[in-house]
């Protein structure tokens, strides 16, 4: 049975907070796994306010892990689904080579896949509450 977009967006979602959770708390406790929560419900509004390319270069800069984690983990889905370059240099580089209308859906994407991880990702933190 084929899975819809929708659903395969979910499952990544779910595995990118487990494999989140796994590495943050490794670390940095309970803490760490809040933090990249924290980072992905904000992410949208970042992407609204400053564009794509601005919050990956932002993520990708931070010394703390969750940023870098997030951003991978987007830009895995972004390759994924759209066939964009995971690796950060490239996925960049494609991106200022983009037309405007790839450049609008790979942005597109990026939204549709934040809006599952923000939701799954507190579930699973309540999960072991």
């Amino acid at each position: 049975m084929r899975q819809t977009m929708e659903q395969r967006r979910a499952a990544h979602a779910w595995n990118c907070a487990l494999d989140a959770k796994q590495k943050l708390e490794r670390g940095n406790g309970k803490e760490g796994y809040k933090d990249y929560i924290n980072a992905a419900k904000g992410m949208p509004a970042l992407i609204m306010n400053s564009g794509l390319m601005q919050v990956m270069a932002y993520n990708q800069g931070k010394k703390e892990p969750r940023y870098k984690l997030l951003a991978g983990h987007l830009r895995q889905w972004l390759r994924k689904s759209l066939g964009t370059p995971d690796d950060f240099q490239d996925f960049m580089q494609h991106l200022l080579k983009a037309d405007p209308r790839e450049f609008q859906a790979i942005t597109a994407e990026a939204f549709a896949w934040l809006r599952w991880l923000r939701q799954v990702a507190p579930a699973i933190e309540r999960e072991d509450a």
